[in-house]
């Protein structure tokens, strides 16, 4: 077994391990007060604070009419269908457990200094080579291209592979605030350059319901470790930690429009991934099982992939714009101090980025044969992965809101 990579985690600058243990952690690549969503849009009251307006069921945070047959859809049969199955196979099959990531890459973007990660939690491992499937490296090696204007740009393969069934994705005591900043301030459209019915809102709520999703894993870990007496959460309220990173209604419709978006990408996608299943891989009769389920024949999946389509076909000279974004959202994470939370970020803006590449083309205008055909390995295994995510994350929430939360 190789060793932890530690060394090489890095302390931002104001964000250094002695402050960290003077204040109370964030979650990992959380800053819920400076994230953009649906700004300048309607209704106003969409961004008041559960705290003060609770909600009582999925409904009362779902604003946008559009998503609503899909939301429920989710609620009512994609989820309790999908997800048993979907997390069946992406725990069982290498094919989508395993990511070789440049774990030492440098941070281009933020000031740091070197040090190490002040919680062993942060600590991952890469697995033995002996453990890796030949077929896997092999196709991997042959996949990975440089593409100039591609949608995200994947580490080149090495030896080190790690797997995410030994590195789930869990709440570090990381503080990865500036991260999140710099995603929400310099990455997403401002503001002010876009209408409401603009493919750089739907951008930006896409990548906050990435966040939203990450913020429930974060949940989900914590709360076990707060029932559990672990000392990493001592002095944590539970109650307040979930409003804190589910703070308004937006953080939370995005997420559903993520995860729709997702849905929608696996839907497109699943002719091509039904042939990858007559390659005989280990897990190709699970894969064939998840395809095809009935619950993918409903246009309702597709209903947030539609509205971009929609709003991207008006301003196709410049789509070009979001491309460039999905990219630098990749570079970014190698500026995540938590190797653990840079692993799942990184996979989860893969298959974000790959989402989007299925169902908007190079343009924004379209799905695009040719583009789904050419997929890699790794591109398909992060898009079913971060779908999982996501379905599990809406899960939870929908959870714990029956609980009164």
């Amino acid at each position: 077994m190789r060793p932890a990579i530690r060394g090489n985690i890095r302390g931002t600058l104001g964000h250094t391990a002695s402050s960290l243990l003077n204040h109370p952690p964030l979650a990992p690549l959380y800053n819920p007060q400076r994230r953009q969503v649906n700004v300048q849009c309607p209704p106003s009251n969409s961004r008041r604070s559960f705290s003060t307006l609770r909600a009582h069921s999925t409904s009362d945070v779902i604003s946008e009419d559009y998503l609503k047959p899909g939301v429920e859809y989710i609620s009512n049969t994609v989820n309790p269908s999908l997800l048993p199955a979907l997390t069946s196979l992406l725990t069982s099959s290498p094919n989508f457990r395993l990511y070789s990531v440049d774990m030492l890459a440098s941070c281009e973007y933020l000031p740091q200094e070197l040090t190490e990660c002040v919680s062993e939690s942060c600590e991952v491992y890469p697995i033995d080579e002996d453990c890796v499937p030949p077929n896997v490296v092999k196709i991997d090696a042959s996949q990975w291209q440089f593409d100039l204007d591609g949608w995200a740009r994947w580490d080149m393969p090495t030896d080190d592979y790690y797997d995410t069934k030994d590195v789930p994705e869990a709440y570090t005591s990381y503080d990865g605030s500036v991260v999140w900043n710099f995603i929400h301030e310099k990455i997403a459209f401002k503001p002010n350059t876009f209408e409401c019915g603009s493919w750089r809102r739907d951008f930006n709520n896409a990548i906050s319901g990435l966040h939203s999703s990450i913020s429930c894993h974060i949940l989900m870990s914590m709360e076990e470790k707060i029932e559990g007496g672990e000392e990493d959460v001592e002095g944590l309220v539970f109650k307040d930690e979930f409003d804190r990173r589910l703070g308004t209604k937006d953080h939370v419709e995005n997420l559903y429009f993520t995860y729709m978006l997702l849905l929608g990408a696996v839907r497109e996608a699943r002719h091509r991934l039904l042939e990858d299943c007559e390659s005989d891989f280990d897990g190709a009769d699970e894969l064939r099982s998840v395809l095809s389920m009935k619950m993918w024949d409903s246009d309702v999946i597709d209903c947030a992939a539609a509205e971009m389509r929609k709003h991207g076909t008006k301003e196709d000279d410049t789509f070009w714009k979001a491309r460039m974004r999905t990219r630098e959202l990749m570079r970014i994470m190698n500026c995540v101090q938590c190797n653990k939370c840079r692993l799942h970020g990184k996979i989860g803006v893969l298959g974000l980025s790959t989402a989007l590449q299925i169902l908007l083309g190079k343009s924004g205008t379209g799905v695009d044969s040719k583009v789904i055909n050419k997929l890699h390995r790794v591109e398909l295994a992060a898009l079913l992965t971060t779908t999982g995510k996501c379905g599990r994350a809406v899960m939870y929430y929908e959870r714990k809101i029956k609980e009164g939360f």
